[in-house]
Parts: C-alpha cells; sequence; structure tokens
C-alpha cells in the first residue's frame, strides 16, 4: 500500500504544474518571435506568473488557420501586420478592444492607433538601404527620385512579396492619390531597368546586399540594421518625401477564454522600459510617447520619438485600403515589372 501512496502523492504535487495557466501568442518565428518572447513575455510572466507560449507561421498562414478554427482559437493574442490585422477585424477574429483595460495605451502615438481591434507593438520603415562604396557618386539618396536615375541600372531590388512601398513612392511623386495608383503606372514602369532582383524574405535581401549584387535596395530598416550588426557597411536614407511606414500590431482573438489575460499581455507590450527593450533590441520605433531611448539609437534613421518626426519623415499608406488592394497590387507587379526582368 506505502508505494501506492507515494505514487498518489507524487501525482498531487505534479498536477499544478501540469496544468498552469498559459497564455498562447500567435506571431512571425524567428528574430521576431525570440523578441516578444524577451522584451514582452518576459514582463508578463514576472507581472502575472502566466507562461507565454507561442504558434507560429507567415502572415497570411495564420490568417487562414485563424479562420479554420473561427470560434475556437487556437491563440488568445495574435502579432500581424497592420493592414491584415484590418482582414482579421473585417471578419470577425479579432475583439473590439475596451481600451480602458490597456492603461499604456494612453501613451499610443496617433500613427500606431490602427483599428478598434487592433493596436501598434513596434514601427519601422520600408526605405532606400544602399552600400555607399558601389553607389555611383552624385546619388545621394534625399530624394525617392534618385532610385529613378540612369546610373543605378541593374543595381535595385525590392521584396516581391509586398509592392506596396514603390506604388505609394510612385503615387507621391506623380501627386496622385494612392487609390488612383494607376496614375503612377508609367512612373513605375519607369523604374523596371533599375531593377536586378526581387527578393523573397529578409535573408535573400540580406544575400543581395552582401554581395553587391544589388547594392541599393527598398528595405525593411529593422533588417538593415541587423546587416549592420554583421558588419555589412549598409546605409539608411529617409529621403524627404519620407520613408514608408509600417506597424506590427496587436488583437485579441475572438472567442478566447483568456480575455483578461490577453489585455494584461497587451498592456505589459505597451510598458514604456519594453517598447525601449524593443527599440534595443530590434531597433524598431517605440509606439507610445513616454519610452526613453539613449541618444544613439533615439537618432537612427527610421526611429521616431517625436510627433515632428512622426509626421514628417513617414509617407503612410492607408491600412484598410492596403488589405483591399494588396492581391490586386501584388498581381499588377508580378506581370509588369518582376515578370521578364
Amino acid at each position: 500500500m506505502k508505494p501506492l501512496l507515494m505514487t498518489a502523492m507524487a501525482l498531487s504535487l505534479l498536477a499544478p504544474a501540469a496544468s498552469a495557466e498559459t497564455l498562447v501568442v500567435s506571431s512571425w518565428g524567428g528574430s521576431f518571435r525570440d523578441l516578444i518572447d524577451e522584451a514582452i513575455a518576459t514582463k508578463f510572466t514576472e507581472e502575472t506568473g502566466v507562461e507565454v507560449e507561442f504558434i507560429t507561421g507567415g502572415t497570411i498562414d495564420r490568417l487562414n488557420q485563424a479562420n479554420l478554427n473561427r470560434g475556437a482559437p487556437e491563440s488568445d493574442v495574435t502579432f500581424t501586420t497592420s493592414h491584415i490585422g484590418w482582414l482579421y477585424r473585417n471578419q470577425g477574429l479579432f475583439e473590439e478592444l475596451d481600451m480602458s483595460k490597456i492603461p499604456n495605451a494612453e501613451n499610443l502615438v496617433e500613427q500606431a492607433r490602427i483599428s478598434p481591434s487592433h493596436i501598434g507593438a513596434w514601427a519601422y520603415v520600408y526605405t532606400i538601404g544602399y552600400l555607399p562604396d558601389l553607389v555611383p557618386e552624385g546619388i545621394s539618396f534625399d530624394s525617392w527620385t534618385d532610385l529613378w536615375s540612369p546610373e543605378l541600372e541593374g543595381m535595385l531590388a525590392a521584396p516581391d512579396f509586398d509592392p506596396s512601398h514603390i506604388i505609394a513612392v510612385a503615387a507621391k511623386l506623380e501627386g496622385v492619390d494612392i487609390e488612383n495608383w494607376m496614375d503612377a503606372s508609367d512612373k513605375l514602369l519607369a523604374l523596371k531597368p533599375n531593377f536586378n532582383a526581387f527578393y523573397t524574405n529578409d535573408a535573400n535581401s540580406q544575400q543581395l546586399l552582401s554581395t553587391g549584387e544589388t547594392p541599393v535596395q527598398i528595405v525593411l530598416s529593422m533588417n538593415a540594421y541587423h546587416m549592420q550588426s554583421e558588419g555589412l557597411d549598409v546605409q539608411l536614407a529617409i529621403p524627404e518625401e519620407g520613408a514608408v511606414l509600417g506597424v506590427d500590431t496587436m488583437g485579441i482573438n475572438a472567442g478566447t477564454e483568456k480575455q483578461d489575460l490577453a489585455y494584461q499581455f497587451i498592456n505589459a507590450a505597451l510598458d514604456p522600459e519594453v517598447q525601449a527593450k524593443i527599440a534595443e533590441i530590434k531597433k524598431g520605433s517605440p509606439v507610445v510617447s513616454n519610452a526613453e531611448l539613449p541618444p544613439e539609437l533615439a537618432e537612427l534613421p527610421g526611429i521616431f520619438t517625436t510627433p515632428e518626426q512622426w509626421e514628417n519623415q513617414t509617407l503612410i499608406i492607408p491600412d484598410e485600403l492596403r488589405a483591399e488592394k494588396t492581391a490586386e497590387w501584388r498581381q499588377w507587379f508580378s506581370e509588369n515589372m518582376i515578370a521578364d526582368n
């Protein structure tokens, strides 16, 4: 009988650990998953004692999975891009946020108030990145118009998965609203000779720069800073028309049974010290106005810490329009810019 008694006691001791509460977060994998874990989940667990688990995958793959699990979500909080977050909201996959339950959101910058259902976690830009030793003399990238310089023929790369950045730039240069982007199609086609490649992900972007195959890119600022940390002399420019703003966002999955914890997690993400840590780790802009950054970090191109920078150094694509037009833009770009390049 004694061994059975010991076994029962052992099971009773293990039971609390086996049933310990967790919060499940859906995010990208790799360095972004690590960023959320190190900067946000650590703070959340310190405050609540609740561990965080992750479901990872691509942006669209996770949206599709969320639709398959409608009503019984696999995760409680989802990180996604600002425009895809609109698809979650429009498809009823996000709860409407009660901002009174997110006190740290009081300091949220206006550009990170994306919708009633999703708000910013950090920001970045897509802008011009270049290798100064390989760029022809006299090209400064003070304006996006420099990308069209004939001297850059065969030197440029851009992402093949999202042409919205260069479409927004072309519309801006042509003086048309992005809703009327086809009026800038000739401007886009005029850039085609300068393209040498279209990269498929951040690693491919880095490869094309490191080999010098495409010494000029429309590049994700956070990836450029990662390349710098690995010794590549890639520089960032913020053109006078503004760099194209990107905001990665958080929302609470509709149907979660852990809504209170989800609110606590989002509030932890907007803690000013957490926001400063995100900027330190990944070189993204804080989305709260009360985060304090050391001067050497705050001075980096593409990191915004003042209302003037948010207003004057960004080129903003309306997120709802971007969500609506993404498939159309990709098809046009693939057929007219990538094909036969």
